[in-house]
């Protein structure tokens, strides 16, 4: 079902319970490991999930379902960006809504 929102283009209901995680940096073992234990710590369930090495860059891409998640958004973001530098990777998240708005053609 889609709808019209206040920012005037259209989305998927249920997109405000959806996040958008991206990695980004120099291959190594325990990346994937890493990040999905933050998720799974904090109750945030893994919807889809795309990776790929190129050249030794390691890409990762994951739409999360956030609806039960036990911290904050904000929370959640901060120990991410915690994890990141301590991995020296770049990770971001973002709300469903605010990265397809970003993105949109």
């Amino acid at each position: 079902m889609r709808k019209h929102n206040d920012m005037g283009y259209t989305e998927d209901s249920g997109t405000e319970n959806r996040a958008i995680i991206t990695v980004l940096g120099e291959d190594r073992p325990g990346i994937v490991a890493a990040v999905t234990g933050i998720l799974s710590e904090h109750e945030v369930n893994i919807l889809d999930i795309s990776q790929t090495i190129l050249q030794g860059t390691f890409s990762m891409t994951m739409l999360v379902d956030v609806a039960e998640m036990n911290v904050s958004f904000k929370a959640l973001q901060a120990e991410l960006a915690d994890l990141a530098q301590k991995i020296k990777v770049q990770i971001t998240c973002q709300r469903e809504d605010v990265f397809r708005y970003m993105y949109r053609l």
